[in-house]
């Protein structure tokens, strides 16, 4: 198998997690905004907000450098930024009453 053939099947596999993420981490978020809403508990209004950054940030990295040309390192270090701050965002919130 060629090198050219084994980075496409990795690029592809990468890109299919990246939208399962994205869906998985967009259900979580809405269901979290949902719950805040039918109970209006700032607690759950920050839980939603965390899990949205989190999701933000776990695809972002690939698709700055895919579709903006931003280099790579400055993709991943914006996109563990954002993780750090939705994982913030949800400690905060289930610390809060």
């Amino acid at each position: 198998m060629s090198p050219y053939a084994e980075a496409t099947e990795l690029a592809l596999a990468l890109a299919i997690v990246k939208t399962l993420v994205l869906v998985v981490g967009s259900v979580i978020t809405y269901f979290a905004f949902k719950a805040y809403r039918r109970t209006r508990q700032r607690a759950l209004g920050l839980l939603a907000g965390g899990f949205g950054l989190v999701t933000l940030g776990l695809v972002l990295a690939g698709m700055l450098y895919e579709l903006l040309d931003v280099p790579l390192a400055i993709g991943i270090l914006l996109e563990s930024l954002l993780v750090l701050a939705g994982f913030l965002v949800i400690a905060y919130s289930l610390y809060v009453q």
